[in-house]
């Protein structure tokens, strides 16, 4: 993988990892028109960038970040769920990583479900929910489903937040402040895992890694900002057209293109 591709990358994660529309079925994508070959540094690459786009989440939300100690419980009653799950489900969650079809489906569906969101969960007009700890456990078990590639964590969870009467708003933020636990730990695990099987970071790897790092921050930056003022106006139809739009070029990829991996 190039630097030019890794900067790509980048940029597809931090536009698309706090949107409803699955960085993963994007990375694929991507990295199928780019012909970049699926090896131990990519996937950790593909992980590994997260980090960048977390910290965006505590840069722009800091003064949350600091507000309180509850704050932080609640996180955590989030993120048991996916903890648990990923203890007793590794073996199966890895499988359907493999499974580039699963991706492709999986988004598919979930744009037709977007399509009637907005009327499903119509939540704009009433008062704002407190998010208790049952609450965001509740949205913890959303996240959950997400480990099934291509049903995206940010749309799961936000799906979460407005099951639980959260306004689009609040529950997109939500979902922002979940991310944080949920990437770091993939991320550390990714790299344990690396290192664990035997290999190292070479000096351009490792270059490769901090400046994708730094593009995928800067972008994400952009991208919470825009969506979050997107969603309040306008909701989740676009997003659903969206998905149905990128799961059927997955499949059509899959189907009848050649060399289409999944990282």
């Amino acid at each position: 993988m190039s630097l030019l591709q890794s900067i790509i990358l980048a940029i597809i994660e931090g536009l698309t990892e706090f949107l409803p529309v699955s960085s993963t079925g994007h990375m694929i994508i991507a990295s199928s028109i780019m012909g970049i070959e699926a090896n131990q540094f990519v996937k950790l690459f593909t992980v590994a960038i997260q980090l960048g786009a977390i910290l965006s989440v505590v840069v722009l939300y800091r003064k949350r970040f600091f507000k309180s100690f509850d704050f932080y419980l609640k996180i955590g009653a989030a993120f048991i769920p996916a903890v648990i799950a990923g203890l007793f489900f590794k073996d199966y969650v890895d499988a359907l990583l493999e499974r580039v079809d699963v991706v492709g489906y999986t988004l598919l569906a979930g744009g037709v479900f977007f399509l009637f969101m907005d009327k499903l969960f119509n939540t704009e007009h009433v008062p704002d929910q407190e998010i208790t700890y049952p609450k965001a456990f509740k949205i913890g078990l959303f996240q959950v489903i997400a480990m099934v590639p291509g049903v995206s964590r940010s749309a799961a969870t936000i799906i979460g937040g407005l099951s639980q009467k959260l306004t689009r708003k609040n529950a997109a933020e939500f979902s922002f402040f979940l991310a944080v636990p949920t990437m770091f730990a993939a991320t550390v695990l990714s790299v344990y895992k690396f290192y664990k099987d035997g290999y190292t970071l070479s000096a351009e790897e490792l270059n490769i890694l901090v400046i994708g790092n730094i593009v995928a921050f800067v972008v994400a930056m952009f991208a919470i900002k825009s969506f979050i003022n997107f969603l309040t106006k306008h909701g989740f139809k676009l997003f659903g057209y969206y998905r149905i739009i990128v799961g059927i070029l997955i499949l059509c990829l899959y189907y009848f293109g050649h060399g289409l991996s999944i990282l």
